[in-house]
């Protein structure tokens, strides 16, 4: 949980937060956090929270969705907020990088939070408002977002708080967000009561981590068991240099037969070809969110060639990795958008 401030607030007090949504943005992540919002105003009889929409120029933008979105102004016009959260796909970039990020910076001098909410960390890290910040990151996205900034430190926690700098990694954690923004500013009760309304069960904080999908749903606290959880994290520090089942299960204290079991039992599938899944699902991240050529994701995920990628890549998903990318390139260039690379984007320096 939060820690409650106490700092309850006075009638005339209130937050003004602004949402800089791009092209391509989740809608669910700015709903998850304004439906709270609108709900603690409702039940506390006061505008405690006002937001506004912001994109780049001031145009409108349409969401993965497909639905459209009117913002109320412009990212340069913007002179005082807050808070200001990013709200974007992995591959989103300002059209005018030098423009954009200078005003991202501006509003953080004067003191604004500034934030990114799942793929928004993406446009928020190239604006170079991260370094020095640990940040939370979605676990679908930890691989491209380690390829492209990876001096940054990030975090699988759920919500990271890092000074000015607030991150999500994703729609339910930004409802978790709202929630301590309303127990911050009208207390326990205001806050209790938004989560009753929409069930809302446990409000998450700080030092929670993002839990991994079980394939039975059925179990109370949905948790991996912790022999098969250690597994998995041995897994993830592996990805480029691969480790075999035999070593796993030895540091995990099973034999190989007793983790081949127990992963079949709570992820209905194999140890060697849960593995291979998360690498894929890695080079995956790599093939749509970067432009990086096939040999270096291979080597990304722990393959000496792309040969063996490109055979596993197409078992896993049923496309070979440049079906896959030429895919999502097609709705970047029809949304005027360039595929970043994975060097840092500093243009605004």
């Amino acid at each position: 949980m939060f820690p409650a401030s106490g700092n309850i607030m006075h009638e005339n007090e209130r937050t003004e937060i602004g949402f800089l949504i791009f092209p391509g943005f989740p809608m669910a992540c700015l709903t998850s956090i304004i439906e709270p919002l609108r709900a603690a105003n409702e039940i506390a009889g006061v505008t405690a929270f006002v937001w506004r929409m912001i994109s780049e120029t001031g145009a409108r933008v349409t969401s993965s969705a497909e639905v459209v979105f009117e913002p109320s102004m412009a990212l340069d016009a913007v002179e005082a907020l807050d808070q200001l959260f990013l709200l974007s796909s992995p591959v989103a970039v300002f059209e005018n990088a030098k423009a954009g990020n200078g005003a991202l910076r501006r509003l953080a001098r004067h003191g604004a939070i500034i934030g990114g909410i799942s793929g928004g960390v993406f446009p928020l890290a190239r604006s170079g408002l991260l370094d020095q910040h640990i940040c939370s990151v979605h676990w679908c996205y930890g691989a491209a977002f380690h390829d492209e900034f990876p001096d940054l430190q990030m975090s699988d926690e759920v919500i990271m708080l890092d000074g000015r700098r607030h991150t999500v990694s994703g729609a339910a954690a930004g409802f978790d967000l709202a929630l301590h923004l309303i127990e911050e500013r009208l207390g326990d009760d205001v806050a209790t009561e938004v989560a009753c309304w929409f069930q809302h069960p446990l409000m998450r904080g700080q030092g929670v981590r993002q839990r991994i999908p079980t394939r039975h749903r059925a179990s109370a606290d949905d948790m991996l068991p912790p022999q098969v959880k250690s597994a998995i994290e041995i897994f993830a520090a592996h990805m480029a240099t691969p480790v075999t089942i035999a070593e796993v299960a030895q540091m995990a204290g099973l034999s190989t037969r007793q983790l081949d079991r127990a992963f079949n039992k709570a992820t209905g599938k194999g140890p060697l070809h849960y593995y291979r899944s998360m690498r894929m699902k890695a080079a995956r991240q790599l093939v749509q969110y970067s432009n990086n050529p096939m040999r270096d994701v291979a080597a990304a995920v722990g393959y000496m060639s792309a040969t063996p990628l490109m055979r596993h890549y197409h078992q896993e998903f049923g496309v070979s990795p440049d079906e896959d990318r030429a895919k999502i390139n097609m709705f970047r260039v029809q949304q005027n958008k360039a595929v970043p690379s994975s060097e840092r984007r500093r243009l605004g320096d």
